[in-house]
């Protein structure tokens, strides 16, 4: 029984108290530089609040942040690769150009975030993108770069209501089930991308590419179509609202 109590007391450590709170995190951004950046790396930073602070002289590599809150954060450009953001709100945040590789973001918030040019290949199912600005984004699989495994995001179920998705690339990236309504995806790249199931009502779809994409069940009614390539899309006849 003592045993018992001991591995579960272990396993919860992690979440019992974070390495740094929010006011040492502030004291080491006053002294950091861009040459000097304050090192985060690989801390816990699990709940802790970072909510409106300026990041971009934080080297964040690897760092344990889930749970915590970096809403309104300051996070332009940076690696962020081998971070775990389980659960992390990232609302309004200005992610632009950041690199996001390995991660887990499963049930993240990122409603309204600018995720502008960003590379990310993480695991975002269940996430909040609602209002969130992709435009130019890489998500897709780099098949230039596959040593590893086919490596692409993963937005399963997750919320792209009302985003801006103006061509970004999200080639083979899997978002079964996803919520794309109203959003702008026009000029967007969906080559062999699995949206199945996903709801793209009143989508704007103008010059996408969809192309032996996966469409089985998928709600296209009332989305703009023109221009859009379809060649090779799989469950065209049950698709619902295709008009033609």
């Amino acid at each position: 029984m003592r045993r018992f109590a001991l591995l579960l007391l272990l396993i919860s450590l992690p979440l019992l108290a974070a390495d740094l709170s929010r006011e040492q995190v502030i004291a080491l951004l006053q002294l950091a530089t861009p040459e000097r950046p304050a090192d985060l790396k690989r801390r816990n930073l699990q709940r802790v609040d970072l909510s409106g602070l300026d990041l971009r002289h934080a080297d964040l590599w690897g760092a344990d942040l889930r749970y915590a809150n970096l809403s309104h954060t300051n996070l332009t450009g940076q690696n962020l690769d081998l971070t775990v953001m389980r659960k992390t709100n990232l609302s309004y945040a200005n992610l632009e150009g950041v690199s996001i590789f390995g991660v887990t973001m499963i049930e993240a918030d990122l409603s309204y975030a600018n995720l502008k040019r960003s590379r990310v290949m993480a695991i975002l199912e269940r996430a909040k993108l609602t209002g969130a600005d992709l435009e130019g984004a890489f998500w897709g699989a780099d098949m230039k770069n596959q040593s590893m495994g086919l490596m692409r995001a993963t937005c399963n179920k997750a919320d792209f209501t009302g985003a801006n998705l103006k061509n970004a690339d999200f080639n083979r990236v899997l978002l079964r089930f996803a919520k794309l309504s109203n959003a702008n995806l026009e000029g967007a790249n969906f080559y062999l991308a699995d949206l199945s199931g996903a709801d793209l009502s009143g989508a704007n779809l103008k010059n996408a590419d969809l192309r032996q994409a996966k469409l089985n069940e998928a709600d296209l009614t009332g989305a703009d179509l023109t221009g859009a390539k379809l060649d090779g899309a799989e469950g065209l006849s049950s698709v619902r609202g295709l008009a033609r």
